[in-house]
């Protein structure tokens, strides 16, 4: 098991991480604006869900295989592109009533919860990252370096929790607004759209 110190220095380092503007934290904002903190919450535990999946990879060592291998990064980029296209355009056909009063339009948290798994496991970056900062803080010569880097996933996750639940409950303020004007959630409804081909852009066009 690592040094406390070291754990110390990783849960901090992944806090920070987490803070940093990036695709997942986006997603956690823009669902829990449009459709309230418990929304929120909901695409939080799928994205840590996700994370759990990278680490499990990453502590087998099937992660290089992204690293390694341009056509399997490739396909799996494109596959998560192409789900977050599809999301854009769910939102930007969404009625300015959908968000909170048309029962047939709503999303259930398990839908939620489903939609922040696979923006996460569809990223491949994550994996070549974890594959990257994970082992810096583990030491062959404190144990097997599988439980080491298990545990770094966990407390990683637990940073991201911490992170993006915070922003789910402030951005679920702005939801309560939304529900007053449905101009504003007109507005949402497009910028959330927008966010998601920007964020789509950006992993198609990602190199490893």
């Amino acid at each position: 098991m690592p040094a406390t110190e070291t754990l110390l220095a990783f849960f901090l380092a992944s806090l920070v991480l987490a803070v940093a503007p990036g695709p997942d934290n986006l997603f956690v904002l823009t669902q829990a604006a449009l459709r309230g903190r418990s929304a929120g919450l909901a695409v939080t535990l799928g994205l840590c869900t996700g994370l759990l999946v990278h680490t499990t990879a990453v502590a087998l060592g099937l992660a290089a295989l992204f690293a390694a291998s341009a056509l399997a990064f490739t396909l799996l980029k494109l596959c998560g592109a192409g789900y977050l296209l599809w999301l854009a355009w769910q939102a930007w056909r969404a009625s300015s009533t959908s968000i909170r009063t048309a029962p047939e339009d709503r999303l259930s948290g398990w839908q939620l919860y489903r939609r922040g798994i696979l923006m996460n496991i569809t990223n491949p970056k994550v994996s070549v990252f974890f594959l990257a900062f994970l082992p810096q803080f583990a030491d062959p010569a404190r144990g097997p370096l599988t439980q080491q880097l298990l545990l770094l996933g966990a407390i990683f996750m637990v940073a991201t929790i911490l992170v993006f639940g915070g922003i789910a409950l402030l951005a679920g303020m702005l939801g309560a607004c939304l529900t007053r004007s449905p101009g504003l959630q007109r507005i949402m409804n497009r910028l959330t759209a927008t966010v998601f081909v920007g964020l789509a852009l950006k992993l198609a066009l990602s190199e490893r």
